[in-house]
């Protein structure tokens, strides 16, 4: 899991080629922090077909507000730097994240 900052997101992600998972997160989010162990577990499992990354949208919050991230938590996925889907807040459990990674793996 590549932890991103707002020096490194446009880099790793939006100009990146083929699928990036970001799991936008912040500090004293706790649906965040129940979700955090279900999104590594997804990395170690489909880490070699998409990119999984993480980005703390306490330190980052233009780059947050740029992708449209105005609640917590959010797990979006790009394709070469453009979101294509994204599960936010309520939407956002173990289970959709999952579905959701499998549909692009």
């Amino acid at each position: 899991m590549l932890e991103l900052d707002k020096k490194t997101f446009e880099e790793e992600v939006l100009q990146a080629e083929g699928y990036v998972l970001v799991d936008f997160y912040g500090d004293g989010c706790v649906p965040c922090q129940a979700l955090m162990p279900h999104v590594h577990a997804l990395a170690d499992e489909h880490g070699d077909k998409i990119k999984f990354t993480a980005l703390n949208t306490t330190k980052a919050r233009r780059v947050a507000i740029g992708q449209k991230v105005m609640g917590l938590p959010v797990i979006a996925i790009y394709k070469d730097g453009e979101k294509v889907e994204e599960l936010v807040k309520d939407d956002a459990t173990a289970d959709a994240v999952k579905a959701m990674v499998e549909k692009y793996v």
